[in-house]
This record gives structure tokens, sequence and C-alpha cells, in this order.
């Protein structure tokens, strides 16, 4: 059974959670104002080490999903080949990261799945069972047919807005709303959690920069680097040595403004920042991890994002952390040419990244206590424009954790097809799964009560089915 956060979303208590935080003034260390924030009661104690991590891994551009879980079986490698000509792999090199379901799973159209050669340790996680594959998943605000899609009544089958445009799915994936949105799930999910952490402020953390997903009403986005709290530079600067000059400067960016609403606002930020730095690094210091997140040659941002959430997951002790939401991306899966090179890079940093932040959960002791998703803008295009695929909207995602009912896939396996109804034009995935089921899942593994979710993920009650099961 999921331990619950039981706080009602309510229009009253957003407003009164608004003026406490709007009334943070140095008058006492922030840490006692966050932790006197709300009267919510937090997650229910279920031992000694209460804690639940939601990992948002966010691939940016709209990830090639037909590169990534591809068709193996004779028959639907032909049509796979067929349509994707110069962009697929060869069959040969894909027999290393067949995957073989628990329960002798059946797939539409007897489908057998490989995973892309450059994902052998994800192989390995689904056949441990810590890893699930979501099929076909993306925005819906209703269950839809090709037909529906199709007409023009959009009152009773409504489409999510702008399609196949980045910045706008990006938002509606993590936000539920298009470009402009200002509160994403995961944010919402932080609400809920923030009376139960010690330090409020570190219950939604970005390693990628600024992230909607882990904007909340009151939970604010804490951005991290890989090499810990972000510094204000500025009273770091040597200035000749001399420390009365950079002294001054701290006292001039963190004096309370009363007659400055504006001024005021910013010192409140520039005084939280430096608060939080002394706390954040001071913590991560007792935590040394001796999992490598350097597997292959070259950089790989998505590993050294990962390597602070681990880290900051291995302080949650000291930091009295007890539910967190993380954010971390990789960028480049705009792949509209050189799809060949240029995925197989990213995907290689991808295995490596997420194999071993889960290796740093069991070091950790964490691992049924983590559970990380990937995301992505949309899915993209059977069909190749040439050397590369263009926008789509479905995708195949995955889910990975101790925790995760993994060594299967979820939802309905989508035809290798240009023509089927399950696809709206050169093989674009018209969704099974609703990012809001996908959402929902999650959030109840996290503890989310299922009343919060009405409000959390509005378009959920249009769907049956709000856990999908695979956590």
């Amino acid at each position: 059974m999921s331990a619950r956060l039981d706080l009602p979303v309510t229009r009253r208590l957003m407003l009164k959670r608004a003026a406490q935080l709007g009334a943070l003034g140095a008058a006492a260390p922030l840490a006692m104002n966050l932790a006197a924030i709300g009267e919510a009661a937090a997650a229910t104690t279920t031992g000694e080490d209460d804690y639940k991590a939601l990992v948002c891994i966010f691939l940016m551009g709209g990830n090639d999903h037909a590169n990534t879980l591809i068709p193996y079986d004779l028959a639907n490698y032909g049509r796979y080949l067929a349509h994707r000509g110069a962009i697929s792999y060869r069959r040969e090199d894909l027999a290393p990261t067949l995957l073989a379901p628990r329960g002798g799973q059946e797939l539409t159209d007897h489908l057998q799945y490989a995973l892309a050669p450059q994902l052998p340790r994800l192989k390995i996680l689904f056949d441990s069972g810590k890893l699930a594959a979501l099929l076909n998943v993306g925005p819906l605000m209703v269950p839809l047919t090709r037909a529906q899609y199709d007409g023009n009544n959009r009152a009773l089958y409504p489409l999510p807005p702008k399609l196949f445009s980045h910045n706008d799915q990006q938002s509606i994936w993590q936000a539920d709303g298009s470009e402009g949105a200002t509160v994403g799930w995961g944010g919402r999910f932080g609400d809920l959690a923030l009376s139960g952490n010690g330090h409020a402020l570190l219950t939604c953390i970005s390693a990628a920069g600024n992230a909607v997903f882990v904007s909340g009403e009151n939970a604010l986005q804490y951005q991290i680097s890989p090499h810990g709290a972000i510094p204000v530079r500025i009273i770091r600067e040597p200035w000749y040595a001399n420390a009365a000059i950079g002294e001054a400067l701290r006292q001039l960016i963190t004096q309370a403004r009363p007659h400055h609403h504006f001024e005021n606002e910013l010192t409140v930020v520039a005084r939280r920042s430096i608060e939080m730095e002394g706390v954040v690094n001071g913590a991560l210091a007792g935590v040394n991890l001796t999992t490598n997140f350097d597997l292959v040659p070259g950089p790989n941002e998505l590993a050294d994002q990962m390597k602070i959430v681990a880290r900051l997951i291995g302080a949650r002790r000291a930091l009295g952390s007890r539910r967190q939401i993380f954010f971390v991306s990789l960028g480049g899966f705009d792949t509209h040419s050189a799809l060949p090179t240029k995925h197989a890079e990213l995907l290689t940093k991808v295995d490596e990244a997420t194999a071993a932040f889960y290796m740093a959960t069991e070091e950790l002791g964490v691992a049924d206590r983590v559970t990380a998703f990937t995301a992505s803008d949309f899915g993209r295009t059977l069909v190749n424009n040439g050397d590369g695929s263009d926008h789509g909207w479905g995708g195949h995602h995955f889910a990975i954790g101790g925790a995760v009912r993994g060594g299967r896939f979820y939802g309905t396996a989508p035809h290798v097809s240009i023509d089927s109804d399950d696809q709206v034009g050169q093989g674009r995935l018209l969704p099974g799964i609703a990012t809001d089921q996908y959402a929902a899942t999650l959030a109840h593994w996290f503890g989310v009560p299922d009343d919060a979710l009405r409000t959390i993920l509005p378009n959920l009650r249009n769907f049956n089915g709000a856990n999908l099961g695979f956590v």
C-alpha cells in the first residue's frame, strides 16, 4: 500500500499558502520559516527511512521511439524496414537487445521488440524486472479514435493544443497546459509534500535549469548544478582580498526593502539562495558514491545531472527529506537529419546515465523508493524524411526502479503501419495511453490521494484506468 499525502487542495488553502510564502522575511532563519508553512499532514510514516522520490528524465526535442524500441520479428521488422529505409537498424544488430517479456506476453501482430543496440544496460534492467516499457504514451484530453481525430466535433473530441509544436508539447507533458503554463504536475505533487520535509525548498529540484515540471502553486523549484548548490557569485569575488567589501555586498543584496515590493522579493530570493547553499553543500559533503557514472568515453551531461540527484538522495536524512521530485534532461532529440548518428550517441548517454543512477540507488539502499521515468515532447514519424524523422505524437517510454513491475510492456503496441487506425499520418502514433494516466500511476505510488488527482490532472476523469499498474 502506498503512503498518502493527505492534503485537500482548495482555493482557500492555496491563497493561504501563497500569503505565507510571501511573508517570509529575514527575522527568522529560512529553514524555520519553510518548516512552518502548511498545516497539512505529511505522508504516513512507514518506517525509519520513510522516503520516496520521482525523477523525470526529459528527452528534449522529441525522441524517435521507433529507433528506441524496434520491431524484431521477421514480419514486423520487414514493415519497419520498408517505412524507415536508410535510418533503419540492421536486424542482426538487434539480437543482443531483444526483449523477452515475462509471462510470455503477446503483443499486437505478434510483435517482438528489441531495444536499440546502444541500450544494453537498459536491456539488463528490463530482464531483471527493474524496467517497464510504456507503449504509445502521449497527451490526450479525451480518448480518441482515428475517425474522431479526423472529424470536426471538437466540442466532444478536443485535441491537445498545438500538436507537433516543441514548446507547447513540452509544456503539455510537464504541466498539462501549452506554452506559458507556470505550474507543473510534478510541482503539484510537491505542494502536497512540503510540510513533510525538513527543508520545504528542497522538495522540487531541477538539475537541468528552469523547468515548469517542478514548479508548484507553493512548491518553489530549487535549481542545482552538477557540482552542488549554485552560488551567488558576486559575494565570492576576491575584490582584491578585501573581505569587508564582500560582506558589504552580501548585506546590500540581502537586506529587507519593506517599501519596494520588487526589490524586497529580490532580496528574499538572494537571502534564500545564500542560506541554502550552505545547507545543501554541507549535506552533500557527507555523500561519497562509489557507483561509476563515467561508463563510456566522452562527456555526458545527463549522467552528471543524475549523479547530483543521486547524491541529494544520499543526503536525504541530513536534509530531512521524505518526498522529493527531481527533473533532469538531455537535449538534441529533434533529429530531422543525421538520425542514425545523432540518435545513437544520445541513446548511449541515456543508457549510461539511467543505469548508473539505478546502481547508485541500490548503493544507497533506496532502489525501491526511487522511480525514474522518461518523457519527451512527442514521438516521431515512422516514415523517414531522408536521413531523419519528423514530429509525431505518441511515443514509447520507460519507468525504472526497484518498485517498478518491470520486464513487461504496458499499453497496446501500435501496428507498424502508416495507414492503420492507431496513427494519424506518416506513422504518427495516436496515443493509447494518456500522459495523465502515466502521471496518475506515478502519483499513486508517490502517495498522492485520488481526490487530489482530480485537481492536479484535470483530464484524468475522462479516462478509464487511472492506475496502469507498472509501479
